[in-house]
């Protein structure tokens, strides 16, 4: 989630560069100096890049970060630009105070945090000098440790071995990831970890040597207790489960970096871990919260250790046990559920309570910081952010799911949680939508009396502790999906996309998901302009020339991938289909002038997408015969069925619509459909057969993508996916025992409750595959009813439209991956009265139509 933090400083509604978030919260004063001569400047949403024009930089080699603490940082850039400057060395800088803190926060990625500056030295002799007489200049300036780099010396230059230009190449699970060239030359992954180390061909300058003799002489050795294993890791340090040296006695030491995991007052791990310590003592004695063991400090870490309750999270109970998200819960479940909930409610509402008698407020309360453990024993941890009642405070550092409004302080900030708890143990991370629209809670409210058998005194009383005075009555007056027609929703859903339209920009059209914050981003099929406007169209929304003329003016703008989803393939596909044909053409020569070989095999930004689209395109000259090149290096790359391991990510190759293999299958049946070659067909089965591998059984009878430590029922990495090419391909080779597994991927479709509404990973997804499955356009069956209605869930007013949020819950989205035009085209799957479907994925045709000749199919 922290990526998508860093997108929240700037909009209260969307995710927004932090480059847009006006006068509030302006760029170190550094960035604003007048650009020396002879320089040029690229002002980034994360990093302001200076170079000399014409510098000739090696693509990749030493290059020297530089740490500061906040106080340190202006001090620390002017330092940077009046060294570097007059000795011609590139670099980059932190753009802001509030983007530093983000990057530096305890959710930030700990590999690469605590860098305010990047310096890129010309070779060796370069870094060399730049770091012993930058070393000089920074002389006490202070900064978090760089986990990735190598420190010099005692202070805050830290140096690594890494790419300077941006390469890619294909990772061993098939991604498509950051690259360096070897001493062969040739790419391979540039691995960024929270460890220094070196690629295996790159030798430590001398100079260098006795740095890294004094970093191997730290250990811990002199520590009293013996680490067994990691609990948890942030960028504030880490939680470990060890045990006393000599009484054997089982603890949790928590480690606090110096300068790193700040919150929004600055404070950091350290600061926060003795004040946990000092809250903690006062708490001394109850049975509710641990008990401190001891307090030390080893190479400037602190460790705070506490008694080791072996337990579970409330979190991981609640997702063992919520009857929503398996299929056709009974009533009786519904009402066991709600007992359990109900019950332990009770007993943390009496943990907090303890507190409040202690003088203490918790100011961090959410189902992750609440253990129950083996003898029922519920004990609250994380007092980082804890304040005493009478200072009458609000938390820095809360969950966005439970963080109490800026009126609420002291004890009503824990009243306030509590209220979210109450809710959210009935409508898991529903409560995150509160921070976009209060009025919201009240329909939370109803909805979950509506479904479980719970006393409505019990949710009206949090309904009310968490209004306030809010009467917002908005989404009354907004149509809903399931209870209003198809034309309301479908106008409903576009006054809120269109009000959202931002013309003006070049950036992005419609407010999406983070990615599109990337090159290319804002015009792609998957998070931008294009995927909007295919949207619109195909469920007959209306067509928007002002915005049909943005894309076509921005479809050809530099930087962009190629792929279907994130990339200029889409593009070009959503421009044929809005009728200009011309202008698709002009994208195609783009694309087909790429290089392909470090592109993944999948749908979404991959091979697979990209022959899709050249077959689409197949009329034009030349296009028929490279979809055929592209046909024939996805089946080569295929490998066999059980040419995959069982898990799916985590270090694997992804299955799924999106990443896996049935985005090959589905390339290998529309070439089936297109041309007859019962070959395709084979390759069709092997794909589907790679995914299913990486598919497992759960005891209600569904089959979702397993990645090991959850299962995943979407349409981008799940079993809404997989089972919309499954079931195409039946429909030409029927198979009993394929038949059988798509009974068992359809068995999710019957869950009531999805974390995020969204078409990638979210119901919207399931509502369109199970849609598109039907092939009955306009008369959804009482599945695919049922899974609308329960866009009850997520359901925004926005400008007197209909909204939902993207990914992660933190702000709304127009976009069509994860936000309200992905709703808006999977509602039209089900309710349209003429067919509509994703790229490719609309009514199978059958086959029949000459074979590619095989001389063209073979010209790799």
């Amino acid at each position: 989630m922290e990526r998508y933090e860093l997108y929240c400083l700037a909009d209260r509604h969307f995710y927004e560069t932090p480059a847009n978030r006006g006068g509030e919260d302006p760029d170190f004063a550094i960035g604003s100096r007048p650009l020396p001569d002879g320089w040029e400047h690229d002002p980034g949403e994360v990093w302001m890049h200076y170079a000399p024009r014409g510098v000739d930089l090696p693509l990749q080699g030493w290059k020297i970060h530089v740490s500061s603490c906040l106080e340190d940082a202006e001090r620390t850039l002017e330092a940077v630009w009046d060294y570097c400057v007059p000795r011609g060395v590139a670099f980059k800088f932190l753009r802001s105070t509030s983007v530093a803190i983000m990057m530096n926060s305890k959710a930030a990625f700990r590999g690469s945090s605590g860098k305010l500056v990047t310096i890129y030295p010309s070779d060796e002799d370069r870094l060399e000098l730049v770091l012993k007489e930058l070393a000089e200049i920074l002389d006490g300036v202070q900064g978090p440790y760089i986990l990735s780099d190598l420190r010099y010396g005692e202070g805050p230059l830290f140096v690594r071995y890494g790419a300077f230009a941006e390469q890619h190449c294909l990772s061993d699970t098939g991604e498509r990831v950051l690259a360096l060239a070897n001493a062969d030359g040739r790419l391979v992954p540039d691995v960024r970890g929270p460890v220094f180390s070196m690629p295996a061909w790159v030798s430590l300058p001398s100079f260098l040597e006795q740095h890294l003799a004094a970093r191997n002489a730290v250990t811990t050795n002199d520590m009293a207790y013996d680490i067994e294993n990691v609990i948890h890791f942030s960028n504030g340090g880490g939680v470990y489960l060890g045990h006393h040296r000599e009484t054997d006695v089982r603890v949790v030491l928590k480690e606090g970096r110096p300068f790193a995991g700040l919150d929004e007052a600055g404070r950091d791990a350290v600061a926060r871990m003795q004040h946990e310590r000092d809250i903690l003592g006062r708490l001394a004695g109850l049975d509710v919260v641990p008990e401190v063991h001891d307090y030390f400090v080893l190479g400037g870490h602190h460790f705070l250790v506490q008694e080791f309750i072996d337990s579970n999270p409330l979190q991981r109970l609640l997702v063992r046990r919520y009857p929503l998200t398996r299929p056709d819960p009974s009533p009786e479940a519904l009402g066991d559920y709600a007992e359990w909930a109900l019950g332990m409610l009770a007993r943390v509402e009496a943990a907090v309570r303890a507190l409040h008698e202690r003088g203490v407020v918790f100011g961090d309360l959410h189902p992750d910081n609440i253990l129950i453990d083996a003898n029922n024993r519920l004990a609250l941890i994380d007092f980082e952010v804890a304040t005493l009642a009478e200072q009458r405070a609000r938390s820095v550092l809360a969950h966005p799911g439970y963080l109490a409004p800026p009126g609420r302080r002291g004890v009503d900030v824990d009243l306030y949680a509590l209220a979210c708890l109450c809710l959210g143990l009935f409508a898991p991370q529903t409560t995150m939508l509160l921070q976009l629209h209060p009025g919201k809670v009240r329909h939370l409210g109803e909805l979950i009396t509506d479904t479980f058998p719970v006393p409505k005194a019990t949710i009206d009383a949090a309904v009310r502790t968490i209004a306030g005075g809010n009467q917002d009555t908005e989404l009354d007056a907004i149509p809903l999906p399931g209870r209003d027609s198809w034309q309301d929703v479908r106008a409903a859903l576009t006054r809120a996309i269109v009000a959202s339209a931002t013309p003006e920009r070049d950036d992005r059209l419609f407010p999406g998901d983070i990615a599109q914050f990337q090159p290319g981003g804002g015009v792609s099929l998957a998070y931008g302009a294009a995927g909007v406007l295919y949207a619109l169209h195909r469920t007959g929304a209306g067509r928007f020339p002002e915005y049909d003329d943005w894309l076509r003016r921005h479809a050809l703008d530099p930087v962009k991938g190629i792929g279907l989803y994130d990339g200029l393939h889409g593009v070009a596909h959503v421009l044929d289909e809005l009728g200009y044909h011309q202008d698709a053409l002009d994208v195609m020569d783009r694309c087909v002038a790429d290089p392909l070989e470090s592109c993944e095999l999948g749908l979404h930004s991959g091979l697979a997408g990209i022959a899709l689209n050249l077959l689409h395109f197949a009329g034009e000259p030349g296009l028929q015969t490279a979809a055929a090149r592209v046909i024939d290096v996805v089946a080569d790359r295929l490998g066999g069925p059980d040419d995959v391991p069982e898990i799916s990510g985590e270090g694997h190759p992804r299955a799924g619509l999106m990443f896996g293999s049935s985005g090959a299958a589905l390339l290998f049946l529309t070439a089936y459909e297109q041309f007859g070659d019962t070959g395709l067909l084979d390759l069709a089965a092997t794909a589907l057969q790679q995914d299913l591998r990486r598919c497992v059984s759960d005891p209600s009878g569904t089959l979702q993508v397993n990645q090991g430590w959850r299962t995943l029922p979407y349409l981008e990495e799940g079993s809404a996916g997989v089972a919309l090419v499954l079931d195409r391909y039946l429909r030409h080779r029927p198979d009993d025992e394929l038949a059988e597994a798509l009974a068992g991927l359809r068995r999710v479709n019957h869950s009531r409750y999805f974390v995020q509404p969204g078409l990638f990973m979210g119901r919207a997804g399931l509502i369109a595959s199970a849609a598109m499955q039907a092939g009955t356009p306009g008369h959804p069956d009482p599945v695919v009813s049922a899974l609308i209605r329960g866009l009850d869930w997520h359901a925004l007013p926005y400008r007197g439209g209909l909204a939902f949020p993207g990914n992660q819950l933190l702000r709304l989205s127009m976009d069509l991956a994860t936000g309200t035009a992905g709703v808006l085209l999977a509602l039209g799957t089900a309710l349209h009265d003429q067919s509509v479907a994703l790229p490719f994925l609309g009514p199978p045709t059958a086959a029949g139509r000459p074979t590619i000749p095989t001389s063209e199919r073979k010209e790799v």
